[in-house]
């Protein structure tokens, strides 16, 4: 039916945007200001020659290996499920449903193949996050490289290719930073800016154990791996000792050869 004359026509899902705008605005969950906290992980692949001996018969003729593409907990820190909701792998666009998504741990796809390609990974936390999906990429590798590449061809080793790395939660929502820092949760860091509202270094209080943000000392796989870089900087700051020293003798050895030069001028100056 028509509206009547002068009658002024509203869209409704004008009015429909603006209320849930309000709404978002109005329920929009606070968030602990001056907070980071980070969670570690570890993401690679495997692979390994398929023994013809043992070949399964579903398989594709051309393909050449066996590999495992995943996300995993580090030792120190078994859990991700209670901040990851699901991840998603893109394989190459060759294989049949490329994109395959893990709603459970294990995270990880397995699958066969003849070559090697980029991976996109990406993580999507739990809605008590209320945080964007983050992407990482991964380079699946089949082959061996490096020094004892043929050593490992020899012996039909598998090939691993891993890495080490942190999502880091700036100023978290408040009901994601208590699932972060309650006390039967994995521990992480707070940002140590001023005025910050980082939990303290663990203890207890009242007798219950004080929730942390603070990654603790005893995390097997982040000391092996300061350890290692601790020896490459040192292994570092030698080289460069030993670089100086030679510049420092090329320098010697120069300033002597001009001041042979400028004593060799000189009576050819005073000749003249």
């Amino acid at each position: 039916m028509p509206a009547p004359a002068g009658t002024k026509r509203v869209k409704s899902h004008y009015l429909s945007y603006q209320a849930f705008c309000f709404v978002m605005r109005s329920t929009k969950a606070p968030r602990k200001k001056g907070v980071s906290i980070y969670r570690p992980f570890i993401f690679g692949s495997i692979a390994k020659i398929i023994d013809p001996a043992s070949r399964p018969s579903n398989i594709n003729a051309d393909h050449t290996h066996q590999w495992t593409i995943y996300v995993r907990p580090c030792p120190s820190h078994p859990d991700l499920s209670y901040f990851i909701k699901k991840i998603s792998f893109k394989l190459h666009e060759t294989y049949t449903n490329s994109l395959r998504t893990v709603e459970a741990p294990p995270f990880e796809v397995t699958e066969t193949g003849w070559g090697e390609f980029e991976v996109q990974i990406k993580l999507y936390f739990v809605p008590e996050a209320n945080e964007k999906p983050q992407t990482i990429w991964h380079h699946l590798k089949l082959h061996p490289y490096g020094e004892k590449a043929e050593e490992q061809r020899e012996k039909k080793e598998p090939v691993v290719s891993e890495c080490y790395e942190e999502v880091v939660f700036n100023e978290p929502v408040e009901g994601f930073y208590d699932l972060l820092t309650s006390s039967g949760g994995p521990v992480g860091r707070g940002k140590g800016s001023k005025g910050s509202k980082q939990a303290s270094m663990g203890g207890k209080r009242g007798g219950q154990e004080e929730r942390v943000a603070e990654l603790p000392f005893n995390g097997t796989y982040s000391q092996k791996e300061e350890g290692r870089e601790l020896d490459r900087l040192g292994q570092a700051i030698k080289t460069v000792e030993i670089m100086v020293r030679e510049e420092r003798k090329k320098l010697e050895e120069r300033e002597k050869i001009l001041a042979d030069l400028r004593s060799e001028e000189e009576p050819i100056v005073k000749a003249r």
